[in-house]
């Protein structure tokens, strides 16, 4: 994965934008303080090199460990996961997990402490700008050779590695295995845009015969919408090199957005003209049932398709192909905004404490497997595979070199207000399908931005 100072994906981002996934608005509340254990992890980072996959962490006395966790969800787990390695080890591990919503608070409270966090979370590059002075340089440190990718990491501009991205989340195209091989296809069979187009507009034209379509409804109602006004736009948005807040955006490779959302409204049994009133449930609906071999969504959708009757040997996710250059050796778009900063203002003995801590999470047996459990996919080679099929299928194209798209729809300033634009364009367009209309959609991607940006930053 690629070490990019802006590949790391600004907060990732969002994750509070999707159904589980980046779109959750982040309200400002007092943090909650538990006892050991937090929801969030950081990276550790110290002088030392310990081997990468020891699972038994060398401990320096008089070390100790402060983790302010991120992900209250985690709280419980990472509790008991701290009071496991103290009773292995004998090293203090104190866990306070901030208030969903409140990290921000609960960090700068505990960072102007004298026994301040010696790990915690760095969501994104502004985070970073805020805290890099704090933030070990992890480049060479244990916890750093423990990551199977650097794609979700954070690097200043000075390209040290400062926060480790530590789990993340995916979307692609789900596809229905079985209905694709029933088309005459397997998923060798597509590689890049043109490749998905052929498969697709032939299961069009045979979608009587075959019984289902290529696509399944890319509804415009709000429960579904963000699939493409937060999710397609990432392909446009990455691919342009947005990856920081900036003030505008050229639209140079709107043209990507434009091929997909083609392609997904012309080979589907949703009419077009119909778009505004399609529900994600309706979407969903349409491809549990065996409607549709081709479903754009994300890793958080596993559990529910399977809960459906699905299978693992009927699932796959693949990249959403979209006409780009080089784009056979694209991943899939995957970001986090959890990413694990060691305190480098902490004692030598305390920072190397807590790089053990992080290195013995990622490597031992049972830790690890909780871990994964709690948090699905991570970026680290000694973790068990997590169970989920998509996370896997990520997993096995980062391992093959490709290159993970970053979630650089997290840039977007005043993002409902601009996503709204661009869904009614989005809309008209659908209805009729001409130059003028498409127009629109730009004028919504481009001249919304700088509306917006302006809106919130004067």
């Amino acid at each position: 994965m690629k070490k990019i100072i802006a590949l790391v994906l600004v907060a990732m981002m969002v994750i509070g934008v999707f159904a589980g996934c980046a779109e959750e608005e982040t309200k400002t509340t007092e943090p909650k303080a538990t006892t050991p254990a937090g929801t969030e992890d950081t990276t550790p980072a110290g002088t030392e090199d310990p081997t990468p996959s020891e699972s038994e962490p060398a401990v320096v006395s008089g070390g100790s460990v402060y983790y302010l966790n991120f992900k209250p969800e985690f709280d419980e787990a990472l509790q008991q996961l701290a009071a496991d390695y103290t009773a292995e080890t004998g090293v203090e591990v104190k866990i306070l997990t901030a208030a969903s919503g409140g990290y921000s608070d609960a960090l700068n409270s505990e960072m102007a402490k004298s026994d301040a966090p010696t790990i915690f979370n760095i969501g994104n590059l502004a985070g970073l700008a805020d805290w890099d002075e704090y933030a070990l340089d992890l480049t060479d440190t244990a916890i750093a050779a423990e990551l199977a990718t650097n794609d979700f990491n954070l690097y200043n501009e000075a390209g040290e590695l400062k926060a480790i991205g530590n789990c993340y989340e995916s979307f692609g195209i789900i596809v229905n295995t079985e209905l694709l091989e029933q088309a005459g296809y397997t998923l060798a069979d597509i590689t890049n845009f043109e490749s998905l187009k052929t498969v697709a507009e032939d299961i069009t034209a045979r979608s009587e015969e075959l019984g289902f379509c290529a696509f399944s409804a890319a509804g415009l109602d709000g429960s579904s919408s963000w699939r493409f006004s937060g999710h397609l736009a990432t392909l446009p948005l990455h691919y342009e090199g947005v990856n920081t807040n900036v003030a505008e955006i050229t639209g140079e490779k709107i043209d990507l957005f434009k091929n997909v959302w083609d392609l997904y409204i012309n080979n589907s049994s949703a009419d077009p003209k119909a778009l505004s009133t399609g529900t994600g449930d309706e979407s969903t609906a349409m491809f549990k049932e065996g409607k549709a071999v081709f479903y754009q969504n994300g890793t958080w959708e596993y559990a529910g398709l399977i809960e459906a009757g699905m299978t693992d040997e009927q699932l796959a996710m693949i990249p959403i192909y979209c006409g780009a250059e080089g784009e056979e050796n694209a991943a899939l778009c995957s970001g986090t905004e959890n990413c694990w900063a060691i305190n480098a203002k902490a004692s030598e003995e305390d920072i190397q404490a807590s790089i053990d801590f992080l290195v013995w999470l990622v490597t031992d047996e049972e830790a690890s497997a909780t871990y994964v459990e709690q948090l699905g996919a991570v970026p680290f080679k000694n973790c068990p595979a997590s169970s989920n099929k998509f996370v896997a299928d990520g997993n096995a194209m980062l391992a093959e070199g490709k290159t993970s798209i970053s979630w650089a729809f997290n840039y977007t300033p005043n993002v409902d207000s601009w996503r709204a634009g661009v869904v009614t364009a989005l809309t008209a367009y659908s209805a009729d399908q001409s130059e003028a209309n498409w127009q629109a959609v730009v004028d919504a991607f481009v001249t919304g931005w700088a509306i917006e940006y302006a809106a919130v930053n004067g």
